[in-house]
C-alpha cells in the first residue's frame, strides 16, 4: 500500500472516529437534557428515566436538534423558556463530551 493509502485510509478512519463520538455526545446530551426536564416536570426514579428515554429517541425524528428542543420545550411549557431549554442543550453537549472522554 502506498503512503497516499495509508494516509487517506487513516483520513477516513478519524472521520469515521469523529462521527461516531458526536453521535454518542448527542446521545448522552440527550439523556442528561430529558432528565433535567424531567426533574422539573417533577418526575423522578423510573419515570425521569422513561421520560430520558423519550427524549433519546425524539432525535431520530430529523436531523438535527430541533426535533429535541421541539420535545422538551413542548413538554416544559412555561416551566422553561426557550433559551433556557437551548442553553442547557448546550451546556449538557459539552458535559457529555467531557464524561465520554472520561470513559475512553
Amino acid at each position: 500500500m502506498s503512503t497516499f493509502e495509508d494516509r487517506e485510509n487513516a483520513f477516513e478512519n478519524k472521520f469515521a472516529h469523529d462521527a461516531e463520538m458526536q453521535f454518542k455526545a448527542e446521545a448522552r446530551r440527550n439523556k442528561l437534557l430529558g432528565l433535567w426536564a424531567a426533574e422539573l416536570m417533577g418526575k423522578t426514579g423510573d419515570e425521569a428515566s422513561a421520560y430520558a428515554t423519550e427524549v433519546v429517541k425524539s432525535d431520530f425524528e430529523e436531523a438535527g436538534d430541533e426535533d429535541v428542543y421541539r420535545k422538551v420545550s413542548g413538554d416544559l411549557g412555561e416551566t422553561a423558556s426557550e433559551d433556557e431549554v437551548r442553553a442547557k442543550m448546550a451546556e449538557l453537549l459539552t458535559v457529555a463530551k467531557a464524561q465520554l472522554m472520561d470513559e475512553a
